[in-house]
């Protein structure tokens, strides 16, 4: 059972009745309205995670809502959903700080790996006045106990100083864009605009749209012109997250921008120059796929000028005290339970535990914890079930865990398709995009 909470904000009866159902179902708790207004009222009762809205309801329309939650909180993450789609009402969407946009009809699948996806990109964001914060209050996740840490943060100063791009490799929740941030920060640019966007939550057509702008009647719907994210970074940082997601013929358009220092709005007859600092995160081994032909070498190079590689948390146990000590700090402050402590046992259990969802799953069991517990000192029930009840006797030896089955299974597939992906992924009931990730997670050979 997860702890997050949506908000699904829907005008029609079956389709919210739908979507809550489906929501509880897969675990989440989740709250419904059926307009703006009462949206608004919800949020007014209740913290929520992720928002979920119709563009096209009576009243307060989507977009509107969008302003509205943003000036709640600008780190909740907002789904659009319309029947409506065009590129020019998702471009407005998106400028607006929706995190994704879906059209309807959509299947139902789809959407919860959207909202997952959503959900494991939320993560603390610097507002807009970063530089009048105490450092109390500044989000450092990266307490820089070990030595791994103050190795990456080191790199991070020194690409800070000089003005060519960097590329950010980590696993999800290990805070690639903390990073990028810093490197914003420290850069002769830190007066001018950061841009984040997230290449994989957007959708290819609407991506090229949103980076390079459009000019009127470039495709339908485009109505007057519009300013790519790329021209509204000038002077400034734009920071292209999971970058691994991009279609080769952006990564094309992409390259020619790092280059020559130009870029060609969708329906312009020439192009324009653009004076851009690139910072790139992915979680993906881009030097694999460009062995695969799904990621260009070039491009590649181009933005591995300075590589930065973040460990994952479960490689540097000795930064957990710490950091738990700094999310009781913040947190507490905010639920007003500033005096509660960690008990040894849960920092040893804390140790033992793998972290798949790394630093921002860390900071999500404190805050779990502090709104859960009721002591003045968190014990393992203020846990999640699924962290105290992994300390199980071990297995005798002819037990194997289910991640050693999967592999032999992925590479027994690969074996039988002749290295074919396609047909692996067919033997496997898989699709693509989940083969790549499993070939990429237990590294087995892609080639014959």
């Amino acid at each position: 059972m997860s702890d997050e909470r949506i908000l699904v904000v829907e005008d029609d009866a079956d389709m919210r009745l739908l979507l809550e159902e489906e929501l509880t179902a897969a675990g989440y708790d989740v709250l419904v309205a059926a307009d703006g207004n009462e949206a608004l009222a919800r949020l007014q009762r209740h913290a929520v995670d992720l928002v979920l809205t119709d563009l096209a309801m009576p009243g307060m329309r989507g977009e509107r809502l969008l302003q509205q939650v943003r000036a709640w909180d600008a780190n909740v993450p907002v789904i659009i959903m319309t029947a409506f789609g065009s590129i020019e009402s998702a471009v407005e969407a998106m400028r607006g700080g929706a995190r994704h946009y879906v059209t309807k009809p959509f299947r139902l699948e789809d959407m919860l790996g959207t909202i997952r996806a959503a959900l494991e990109e939320r993560r603390v964001k610097w507002s807009a006045n970063d530089e009048t914060r105490s450092e109390a209050e500044e989000p450092t996740e990266f307490v820089l106990a070990s030595e791994s840490m103050r190795r990456v943060y080191e790199r991070v100063e020194r690409a800070a100083a000089v003005d060519t791009p960097v590329l950010i490799r980590g696993e999800s929740g290990t805070g690639k864009e903390w990073l990028a941030r810093a490197v914003h920060r420290g850069s002769p640019r830190c007066d001018k605009v950061f841009l984040p966007v997230n290449s994989s939550a957007i959708p290819d057509t609407l991506l090229e749209s949103l980076l390079f702008g459009h000019r009127r009647g470039a495709f339908t719907d485009a109505r007057e012109d519009r300013t790519g994210l790329l021209q509204q970074a000038e002077g400034g940082t734009l920071f292209l997250d999971e970058v691994g997601d991009m279609s080769i013929g952006l990564q094309a358009k992409l390259l020619r921008v790092l280059q020559e220092h130009e870029m060609q709005p969708l329906g312009a007859p020439a192009p324009i120059a653009v004076d851009v600092r690139v910072v790139a995160a992915t979680h993906r081994d881009l030097v694999a796929m460009c062995a695969d032909g799904r990621f260009r070498e070039d491009l590649y190079y181009r933005l591995a000028v300075i590589p930065i590689e973040v460990p994952p948390l479960r490689e540097r146990l000795e930064d957990i005290p710490p950091l738990v000590q700094h999310f009781l700090a913040r947190h507490g402050r905010r639920l007003g339970r500033e005096q509660v402590g960690v008990s040894h046992e849960v920092l040893e259990l804390m140790r033992r535990h793998t972290w798949p969802g790394n630093v921002r799953e860390l900071e999500n069991v404190v805050q779990r914890a502090l709104v859960l517990g009721r002591g003045e000192v968190i014990g393992l029930k203020d846990l999640p079930e699924s962290m105290w009840s992994e300390r199980r006797p071990v297995v005798p030896d002819e037990v194997r865990s289910l991640s050693e089955v999967e592999r032999e299974q992925v590479e027994r597939a690969m074996r039988a398709s002749r290295r074919n992906k396609s047909a692996a992924a067919r033997l496997l009931g898989l699709d693509r995009k989940t083969l790549y990730r499993k070939l990429e997670l237990y590294r087995i050979r892609t080639e014959s």
